[in-house]
């Protein structure tokens, strides 16, 4: 039942949509499960959170909410669903992503609210579920992980004890059912409206789950709030512009310019939205540092024709390296939110490209990517273990959350982890060739034992036959049916000072490990783009023929 009123059905066809945000966020009820759509700030209705607060500080209402949403919104201080965050205002979410909502994540860790963290991309396709009414999302991701209800089924603190995800079984298969639940309110966001509720997403970076959310709020009897930046004539946007159309739309707010930048990190790019296309050689090449060696190993594992992912944080240092090394047409860079080819964007305005070659919505790209369609993911890695785990999800009272993390690691075909070997305040000196540790990071990223909060299986990796590799500044590990595997070591480094006494645990090493290529370590391109050697040497026979001029 809906906790909104509706318009009647004359109403609907004739009255003018546009309202304030003031009156939009009046008319949501105590207890109304909300959802809302958004990539960091790409996409997020800012406006409307903003009056959503701002009633609940003024009257107290509304509370008791239940906020649902796939990626991460916020700029990890106070925007975004970080206007949530007052304390009575919700009482339960269920997230993809918590690193950037700090004001949430706070209620979590200290057991105010009900908090479930699931895969970004279950919850990204779950709303064609709920619009659909479907009882229940089925996927093998998570499996393995801390979402799988064998570990600790997405509940991230101790007050939270509703099973939400199930294990089931298909034909001798495992696989996870989540529970799907109506959506009383959606909120959302476009770039023009007509006075019908019409929404047209022009200027947007993204283009997201808008559509799958405001079917799954009118099926589910809700209602939806769509900001907007502008507002057209009455039958002028054209049929084939518009996202969402006005019969699943019963409020539209037109945004004070301040409150509907194009992400939290840029006013307007019009490269995001497809309106012109910028020269790449525009962008400045990395500094020398532990990020660009990194980056630089990565971007070894290429090979011509790649659809290739980059997760946020020290992976989007391979897009610079990729451009740099002249590499763009022979890959295809994308971001789960639903972009393929161009330069993906950083920072705040990750999710976001530059130049891209097409826009889908996410819940699409996440039924490609969840079907094997990524040739090679490249993603963040905070702590790995003997099994390679990896765990970039929760860190004690640290609640970063999974992200699209699980639905990329577990089905790209080879998916490659980035980091640094250690953490905190490591400082290395990079010349003649060689790098120097110089100073030690504080923190461990290779612990004894299991990681704390389990985000990739490598037990599931090895059983689906994945590749799995862990580059950082000064060695490379394959995971192989032994455990981790040192198969490269950086020339300047001491095998026992610089790694092993650096672990948590000691690693497999069959043979002596191989030199990491010297190119990475000089200044200047590398000549990836023109090389025949820009892959590993026990890679060489998996590389097709006609691969090999690359």
């Amino acid at each position: 039942m809906s906790t909104l009123p509706r318009m009647e059905a004359a109403e609907h066809v004739k009255k003018n949509k546009v309202v304030t945000a003031a009156h939009a966020a009046s008319v949501i009820n105590d207890g109304a499960t909300v959802a809302t759509g958004g990539f960091v700030g790409n996409g997020f209705a800012e406006e409307i959170a903003i009056a959503i607060e701002q009633h609940f500080l003024d009257t107290g209402k509304p509370k008791n909410l239940t906020l649902m949403y796939a990626a991460g919104q916020g700029d990890g201080k106070s925007k975004g669903l970080n206007h949530f965050g007052q304390e009575g205002m919700v009482e339960r979410v269920i997230g993809g992503h918590w690193g950037l909502v700090p004001a949430l994540q706070k209620l979590a860790v200290e057991n105010k609210i009900i908090a479930y963290n699931l895969p970004q991309g279950v919850i990204s396709t779950m709303f064609r579920d709920i619009a659909a009414q479907k009882p229940r999302t089925i996927s093998s991701v998570g499996l393995g992980t801390f979402v799988d209800p064998r570990n600790s089924g997405g509940k991230i603190n101790t007050i939270t004890t509703e099973d939400i995800v199930e294990l089931i079984d298909f034909d001798g298969e495992e696989y996870l059912a989540y529970k799907t639940r109506p959506v009383d309110v959606a909120v959302l966001r476009g770039t023009t409206a007509d006075p019908d509720g019409n929404i047209t997403m022009e200027k947007e970076a993204l283009t997201l789950e808008v559509l799958a959310i405001a079917m799954a709020a009118r099926n589910s009897g809700g209602t939806i709030i769509v900001q907007v930046e502008r507002v057209a004539e009455r039958g002028s946007l054209h049929c084939r512009d518009v996202k969402i159309p006005g019969i699943l739309v019963d409020y539209v707010v037109v945004a004070s310019p301040e409150n509907h930048w194009q992400t939290f990190g840029e006013q307007y790019n019009p490269s995001y939205s497809g309106e012109i296309r910028v020269p790449m050689d525009s962008l400045p090449p990395l500094e020398m540092s532990a990020r660009k060696i990194i980056a630089r190993r990565a971007a070894f594992e290429l090979r011509r024709g790649d659809i290739v992912n980059l997760g946020i944080g020290m992976p989007e240092g391979v897009s610079n390296v990729v451009n740099e090394e002249h590499m763009l047409d022979q890959i295809v860079l994308t971001a789960e939110p639903g972009v393929i080819g161009g330069v993906p964007a950083g920072g705040l305005s990750f999710g976001a490209a530059a130049n891209t070659e097409a826009l889908i919505d996410q819940p699409y790209q996440f039924d490609f990517y969840d079907g094997g369609g990524l040739d090679i993911a490249y993603l963040g890695m905070a702590q790995a273990d003997s099994v390679g785990n990896v765990n970039v999800s929760k860190f004690g009272p640290r609640l970063a959350g999974a992200g699209g993390f699980i639905n990329i690691s577990q089905n790209a075909k080879t998916v490659v982890y980035l980091g640094t070997f250690t953490a905190g305040g490591l400082e290395v000196a990079i010349d003649d060739e060689e790098i120097r540790i110089t100073k030690e990071g504080k923190a461990k990223k290779f612990v004894e034992g299991l990681v704390e909060h389990i985000t990739y299986s490598g037990e599931y990796g090895l059983k689906k036959g994945q590749r799995a590799l862990y580059i950082t500044e000064r060695c490379v590990f394959e995971l192989t049916a032994e455990g981790m595997e040192l198969i490269e070591i950086a020339p300047g480094i001491d095998l026992q000072k610089d790694i092993l006494d650096q672990m948590g645990f000691h690693p497999v090493i069959n043979e002596e490990p191989s030199l990491m290529d010297a190119r990475i370590f000089q200044d200047g391109p590398m000549g990836l783009a023109e090389s025949s050697g820009n892959r590993v040497v026990n890679l060489e026979l998996l590389v097709p023929k006609e691969f090999k001029e690359i």
